[in-house]
């Protein structure tokens, strides 16, 4: 297997971690569990997809951003503003 950054790493760890819980989500929407149990699971999920997404970014302007400042700052300006719009 490919060594990933530790970045990605973690990343990779909280959505395998996410994807367990969601197929528990559908087992307890099947089985008629008790509602606030199910949302609570799932809003566990949306904490380790969140947690996912915000370690990726910390590592691409960590590294990706802060090289591309340097070869081109437009198209990294760019990059940074699409971003930005994705995650609003």
């Amino acid at each position: 297997m490919k060594t990933l950054p530790t970045n990605k790493g973690k990343s990779l760890k909280s959505v395998k971690q996410g994807l367990g819980t969601l197929s528990k989500i559908v087992e307890m929407i099947e089985e008629d569990r008790y509602c606030p149990e199910v949302i609570q699971q799932i809003d566990s999920v949306i904490g380790l997809l969140k947690t996912a997404k915000r370690v990726l970014l910390a590592g691409h302007l960590d590294t990706c951003v802060a090289h591309q400042m340097k070869e081109n700052k437009k198209k990294a300006i760019d990059e940074l503003l699409k971003i930005y719009n994705l995650s609003n």
